[in-house]
């Protein structure tokens, strides 16, 4: 599995500029390998190498390797689509290996190209501080490139990490959990994690933007400028903080983890403009990315279900219909009178489910198992079934 650890690089002034010049010759060069290849609808690093490589390393001064790390730039840009030509910031992030960044771990060092003087370029040693224990026990697996980025001032790398995979454990059943809005998460065993915070926190962070800009004044935008992020950085602590909670849980008790495959379920919703900026505030994706990959440093396993129904259908008797679900918060079968908390219910029947029914697999699973060759547990399975 690979995760990224955040290193902040103690630069002196001058080391800070030199690494600040290499961005931006480095992204000037993307820019102009960016126009070749849309000029000509040549998108392969290789063919772009082939025409540009000499012209790059005599106009921007770059070393060899930083040049090959600039078409590879390039060409993943376009990896996405190629409906557009794709421009870079000046100071966007830019790639590092292991011929141009090399790490001393002991004395907590790194020695990295850039240019210094013009268009001379060479290595200097920085030392570096990572963000937290988990950064440093995750840079003792390094392996591959490092991104060079520039936030507020200050050079960060994020450096790939290659973690071994922890063994499956062995589950007899899971723990269903049902995302939402109102409640983030409610998992089968009936702990709610409840959004009222973070509605809250968005709506005080959205009166407080509003109030500033209509004032415009100097002072009000140096305090727009601090306020910048940190409504975003506290729902991410939200959502790492519930899924070590869920994986704590699943773990202790050894089951699995059952999750519904929510991806592209913004664009399926319709809500009423008071909603709006709730419901486009919803980061149930970063949440599930934190789940799984928590779930899989420890070994347990994540099933992602169909999540149609689940809100619907009764957990006692199986039954489904629309009128069961009263409100949003309660559920009462028309059925059999079961009466439960609507975002247990959904839960309970993700964890039934998760025994009796085959995981789905996400786009994003999908693409992942193209590029790299390797099969998803469930990928043959579940595409095979799927219906045309």
């Amino acid at each position: 599995m690979k995760l990224t650890a955040q290193i902040r690089l103690n630069a002196t002034p001058e080391q800070l500029k030199a690494l600040i010049e290499t961005m931006r010759r480095a992204n000037a060069a993307c820019d102009l390998i960016s126009a070749e290849a849309w000029n000509t609808k040549v998108f392969a690093p290789f063919k772009l190498h082939k025409v540009l490589y000499r012209k790059i390393r005599e106009n921007f001064g770059l070393s060899a390797q930083m040049v090959v790390r600039c078409f590879g730039k390039v060409a993943d840009a376009y990896k996405l689509d190629k409906k557009t030509q794709r421009t870079f910031q000046p100071l966007g992030a830019i790639a590092y290996d292991d011929r141009i960044l090399s790490w001393n771990f002991h004395e907590q060092t790194v020695s990295i190209w850039m240019l210094c003087h013009g268009n001379h370029g060479k290595r200097l040693t920085i030392s570096f501080t990572c963000c937290g224990e988990h950064h440093t026990d995750l840079l003792c697996a390094q392996k591959g490139e490092s991104d060079l980025i520039l936030r507020n001032g200050v050079a960060y790398l994020y450096a790939t990490c290659d973690v071994p995979d922890a063994p499956p454990i062995q589950h007899k059943s899971a723990l269903g959990v049902d995302l939402g809005i109102v409640n983030i998460a409610t998992d089968s065993d009936g702990e709610v994690f409840s959004g009222a915070e973070i509605e809250q926190t968005r709506q005080w962070y959205a009166g407080r933007r509003a109030t500033l800009q209509s004032v415009g004044t100097k002072s009000a935008k140096r305090r727009l400028k601090k306020l910048s992020g940190k409504q975003r950085r506290f729902q991410k602590n939200t959502n790492h903080r519930i899924a070590k909670t869920l994986v704590a849980k699943a773990k202790g008790t050894k089951r699995a983890i059952a999750l519904e495959e929510l991806t592209g379920i913004r664009e399926q919703v319709t809500v009423r403009k008071s909603q709006r900026g709730r419901h486009s505030n919803w980061a149930f994706g970063h949440l599930r990315q934190c789940i799984e990959y928590k779930a899989q440093c420890v070994g347990v396993p994540v099933i992602l279900l169909d999540p149609r129904n689940s809100s619907r259908t009764c957990s006692a008797c199986g039954h489904c219909e629309k009128a069961n679900r009263r409100t949003q918060a309660a559920f009462m079968c028309v059925s059999c009178q079961h009466t439960m908390a609507a975002d247990v219910n959904a839960a309970i029947n993700l964890k039934m489910w998760a025994a009796v029914k085959p995981p789905m697999v996400s786009n994003r699973a999908i693409r992942h198992s193209s590029r790299s060759g390797t099969s998803h547990p469930a990928l043959a399975r579940v595409v095979l079934d799927k219906p045309r």
